[in-house]
């Protein structure tokens, strides 16, 4: 499986502000570029943070998209999953409607009536791990499913825990022109930080967009 990463940030790193809000920071050329990597995508990763934050739909944007998912034999929209360790996502999230295939990766922690419940509000359950979810093992049960390419669109925890299991291939950052401060927003990767060996990125691109940059990166393992 292929993993890409991909996150929006302010010039000091912040994903939302304090009070984890959904913060406009790039603009429509980064939209159109968001859609392009998750038209390319089998399947688009948040975790429920995200989920019970923003409550996103993660669909495509452009119909012309779906539309040639469809001709090549494909989904029109990718599948979605939620890394929910213990069974938070709401049943009536958006997430879990029709649209496309939604895998929750829950861990054993998640009882049985919860994950049942889950299931009938049209969830995919998957348990990996026993009391948090195991990316490795999750990823590898995607992959059983026909999942080749994944990105991953945050939040900083989930993108944290990807880059501790060894499972990004690429990471896209934009970085808009703005600051946010506040030693509680979240960053792009949050979670327990490394102190040592640290996940080793080799930049390969670098294009203004909007008011911002993106930023591309190969990732090769820990330094």
């Amino acid at each position: 499986m292929y993993v890409v990463v991909n996150a929006a940030q302010s010039v000091d790193g912040k994903l939302s502000t304090r009070r984890r809000e959904q913060l406009r920071i790039s603009g429509e050329e980064d939209f159109d570029r968001v859609d392009r990597i998750r038209a390319a995508a089998d399947a688009v990763l948040v975790g429920v943070g995200t989920v019970l934050a923003d409550d996103p739909h993660l669909t495509l944007d452009e119909e012309a998209r779906r539309v040639e998912r469809l001709r090549n034999g494909r989904p029109g929209d990718p599948a979605r999953v939620v890394v929910d360790s213990t069974g938070r996502t709401p049943t009536d999230a958006r997430i879990l409607d029709d649209a496309a295939t939604t895998y929750l990766l829950v861990s054993a922690a998640t009882t049985p009536e919860r994950r049942k419940e889950l299931a009938d509000a049209g969830a995919e359950v998957i348990v990996a791990g026993e009391e948090r979810v195991d990316l490795v093992d999750g990823t590898s049960a995607l992959a059983g499913e026909g999942i080749d390419r994944l990105m991953v669109e945050g939040g900083g925890e989930v993108i944290y825990s990807c880059f501790a299991a060894g499972i990004v291939d690429e990471l896209q950052v934009y970085v808009g022109s703005l600051v946010v401060g506040g030693r509680d927003a979240p960053t792009l990767a949050d979670g327990e930080g490394f102190v040592e060996a640290f996940p080793r990125l080799d930049l390969t691109e670098v294009e203004r967009l909007d008011d911002g940059v993106v930023l591309s990166y190969d990732v090769d393992g820990r330094a």
